[in-house]
């Protein structure tokens, strides 16, 4: 018998060793499985390795939600028991939300009308208040409506933090136990696929592994209409990457390149990733699908190519798998070109669809955050 299928047959249940118990929910955070994804995103033998951080409690922003808090109260910049107030599109309230719990702290996470009713529901089941802005503010968007309307709420709540998400060098700072996750389970990468939007865990896996191996190549993974790269801000459907401001915690040398991908292309790899791998996820998961089985088809064979996965599919059930709300959005019925559109320069036209750049830069100026050098060639 193959022994990848045995390995895939070993006992669970009653006669599966024994976990440790979690006296906290907090422990429950890290040390995530790993996934070998191949077909229909590669062929067989020339797949990646999804980290399936959807398998921590509320995602994979669990890590920079505990870690921002933990290191604002050893600082003194967070008092015992003041309020925490940030802005967060989900996944970083459900974090702030553990955060929370585990410290004592009351949570308020701002957001907009485009939050998933479900995500709704969960952060109040689970203790925060949620505080939905209006409307989008004419340049910045829902982002920056939502960053006014937390500045509003510090102003009037003295000693409550924000931890910043977009800004906070802690949140980088926290994804480095991912980083060593990923080298105790695969030891050699050779090209790290992940999501951009505050910037963080791309920073900061990327700096974690360069320790062990320097030749890394670090994909990222954006969506069209997001600012962060370099393109016009546009409307986005999709939520969890991109940004409409431009986050601080972005390492724009630490990318080898950048894939745009378009909502359409996010829903067909979302769904393929559940039907034939029986695990999935939002948005980010999706456009990181198909930028890593793309990697995968078009690197030497024996490349080692991990990708990160932020979350399950559990709050998208009335979105990426509604049938109905895909229609009607238009994203059902075709699928994803098999190679990206190709542009020499981030800003030499709108992308519409997936679209691929090798050439990087901060669309700013500015002195990147994290000066973790940058291997190999573009």
């Amino acid at each position: 018998m193959d022994p990848f299928l045995l390995e895939s047959l070993a006992p669970v249940g009653a006669d599966a060793p024994v976990s440790p118990i979690a006296r906290r929910p907090a422990h429950l955070v890290g040390n995530t499985p790993i996934l070998w994804i191949d077909e229909p995103f590669a062929p067989p033998g020339r797949g990646f390795h999804a980290k399936l951080e959807g398998a921590n409690p509320g995602g994979i922003k669990d890590r920079p939600g505990l870690h921002m808090i933990r290191e604002a109260r050893r600082r003194g910049d967070l008092a015992p028991g003041a309020p925490i107030v940030e802005s967060s599109s989900g996944t970083l309230g459900l974090g702030l939300a553990l955060a929370g719990l585990t410290y004592g702290h009351p949570v308020t996470v701002v957001t907009d009308q485009g939050m998933e009713v479900s995500m709704f529901r969960l952060l109040t089941a689970l203790g925060a208040h949620v505080d939905q802005v209006a409307a989008p503010h004419p340049d910045g968007g829902w982002q920056q409506a939502r960053r006014e309307r937390v500045a509003e709420l510090l102003g009037g709540a003295p000693g409550a933090y924000c931890p910043d998400q977009y800004h906070n060098p802690d949140n980088t700072a926290a994804y480095r136990p991912l980083a060593a996750e990923l080298l105790a389970q695969l030891g050699r990468i050779d090209v790290l696929v992940a999501a951009v939007g505050t910037g963080g865990h791309s920073a900061g896996i990327a700096a974690g592994l360069r320790e062990r191996c320097p030749g890394l190549r670090l994909i990222g993974v954006d969506a069209v209409g997001s600012t962060i790269f370099g393109q016009p801000a546009g409307p986005r459907l999709m939520r969890g990457l991109g940004s409409s401001i431009h986050p601080s915690n972005v390492d724009y040398q630490a990318f080898t390149e950048v894939h745009w991908v378009a909502p359409a292309e996010a829903v067909w790899a979302c769904r393929q990733l559940a039907r034939r791998h029986y695990a999935s996820g939002g948005w980010s998961v999706g456009a990181v699908a198909l930028v890593a089985g793309w990697a995968a088809r078009t690197y030497p064979a024996g490349t080692r190519i991990a990708a990160v996965f932020p979350d399950g599919p559990h709050r998208y059930l009335e979105t990426i798998y509604n049938d109905a709300w895909c229609r009607e959005h238009g994203l059902l019925g075709s699928e994803p070109p098999p190679q990206p559109d190709e542009i020499a320069e981030p800003d030499e036209c709108v992308v519409t669809g997936w679209t691929r750049c090798s050439r990087v830069r901060d669309p700013l100026g500015r002195e990147t955050a994290t000066k973790s050098a940058k291997a190999g060639t573009r």
